[in-house]
């Protein structure tokens, strides 16, 4: 009888204050089917104790991919992104910036902050639907993500 290595599930934290939109984001992730364990923040303080395993998250995974919001409550998206990106422990995961915003200079200032992407949510259900399946698609089917240095 073969074996077949048993694949780990890909970690990815979801820093998002809106309920509706981390719900639609659990069930766009869930109906792709593809093995990941999703875990929430709900702003940026709360992101920065996950990420950096503090508190009551001292015994957080790391995460292979973060979708990080902008506008957050305690410390917004540009202030947790710039700290990701400053830490030795944290700067290789991967974050995807999805948000409303479609200013310019949110969008500049994100990449010289160092995000990989920045993505704006749609208003529409089915599309926003759609962008959550296509990160999905692109960064945990088709990216090699570095290893995990616990």
């Amino acid at each position: 009888m073969p074996t077949y290595p048993i694949i780990k599930p890909i970690e990815i934290l979801l820093v998002e204050d809106n309920p509706g939109d981390v719900r639609l984001t659990r069930e766009a992730l869930h109906e792709n089917k593809v093995n990941n364990n999703l875990h929430v923040a709900t702003d940026g303080v709360e992101a920065l104790a996950f990420l950096r395993r503090t508190g009551k998250f001292a015994d957080a995974v790391r995460p292979d991919l973060i979708l990080l919001d902008l506008n957050l409550p305690k410390k917004d998206g540009r202030e947790v992104l710039s700290e990701i990106k400053a830490d030795p422990l944290l700067k290789r995961i991967p974050v995807v910036i999805l948000t409303t915003s479609d200013a310019e200079q949110d969008i500049v200032a994100s990449y010289d902050l160092y995000a990989n992407c920045y993505i704006t949510k749609p208003v529409d259900l089915d599309r926003f639907i759609d962008v959550v399946k296509s990160i999905e698609g692109f960064w945990l089917s088709v990216v090699k993500l570095p290893s995990v240095d616990d």
